[in-house]
């Protein structure tokens, strides 16, 4: 029996037109928060501003995010992986790459050379929010869960790093470690401060990962 006979199902039809439009007005909202939570400031920037500045109507920003603290949130999503594509960062090519790796040293390096662009594209937005959790309850919660989320990647990606056999410290403290070596205000200090070539940078995550990690625990 066919259990569809006679059921007629009514399907909203979007035109391809009408959804890149859509992305392009998401696009121009995010770009927008990224200019104005960056100065003046996540605090000091109302969302009637961000919609100004983004050349929409305040209330299309409340339909497309609903409020401030999501508009925030997505735009640390966004700026951490470059797009606004639904892909989970462990489908990401540069994880493919890395678990093709054998050595803890290539495999070091290859998340070197992500952690490095990643940087150079986020280290405004994330050192605003930085800045916001230090006084505002929304910044902090999205600023933790950011902390969070990093330290269960690293743990993750010390389940890859032992598979090596070249591991000695136990797969918490590797967590740890990297974890702290891929935090943003290393880059910030180091090559945006102390103006570091990219390159200098990215040799001093391996070889200070690689030697903890290789040292017995």
């Amino acid at each position: 029996m066919d259990y569809g006979a006679g059921v007629t199902v009514n399907r909203r039809y979007v035109s391809p037109r009408r959804q890149e439009q859509a992305r392009q007005t998401r696009r121009a909202i995010l770009d927008a928060a990224a200019k104005l939570f960056v100065d003046p400031g996540y605090a000091a920037t109302p969302l009637t501003a961000v919609a100004a500045e983004a050349g929409v109507a305040v209330q299309t920003l409340y339909a497309v995010f609903g409020n401030k603290r999501q508009l925030l949130s997505d735009l640390v999503d966004v700026t951490l992986v470059g797009d606004d594509e639904r892909i989970t960062m462990a489908e990401r090519s540069f994880v493919a790459d890395i678990r093709a790796l054998t050595g803890l040293r290539a495999k070091l390096t290859r998340y070197a050379r992500h952690l490095t662009e990643t940087h150079a594209r986020q280290v405004h937005v994330m050192l605003a929010l930085a800045g916001a959790a230090t006084a505002d309850a929304d910044a902090a919660a999205i600023w933790r869960k950011n902390l969070e989320d990093r330290r269960r990647g690293m743990a993750m990606f010390a389940v890859d790093l032992a598979a090596t056999g070249e591991v000695r410290v136990s797969q918490e403290r590797a967590a740890d470690v990297l974890w702290l070596a891929q935090d943003i205000r290393n880059y910030d200090w180091l090559v945006r401060e102390r103006g570091w070539p990219v390159e200098r940078f990215e040799r001093w995550f391996v070889d200070s990962v690689a030697a903890v990690l290789s040292a017995p625990d």
